[in-house]
């Protein structure tokens, strides 16, 4: 099993992917729910990692898109272009969507 040993690959949110069942993923660098260190296949469903959030559309999600753009399903925050940890500019750019998902509710079905 291969790992990562940058912290930011990890830990950092890449991109946002949204499931069949309308829920969403926050994953890593390396497409594995955020703090998942592994090479293996991850099925997201077999842990309890999606999220059901509220306000996110269309304008969140361009909002939040490295290239302002609705990318669909998956929305990446930033690329190798414009990674966090080449730049302050990039950095600030990458909180400021942080910044935005944090601020999300996330809707718990009782």
């Amino acid at each position: 099993m291969s790992v990562s040993t940058s912290f930011s690959a990890i830990y950092f949110p890449y991109c946002i992917e949204k499931q069949d069942d309308g829920t969403w993923v926050v994953l890593n660098r390396q497409y594995k729910p955020v703090g998942f260190n592994t090479s293996d296949y991850v099925k997201y469903e077999d842990y309890p990692v999606s999220a059901k959030l509220s306000g996110i559309g269309p304008v969140t999600c361009k909002k939040i898109a490295y290239d302002g753009k609705d990318q669909g399903n998956r929305i990446y925050l930033y690329n190798d272009g414009t990674n966090p940890l080449t730049s302050k500019g990039d950095m600030d750019a990458y909180l400021e969507k942080l910044e935005i998902l944090a601020k999300l509710s996330i809707n718990r079905e009782t």
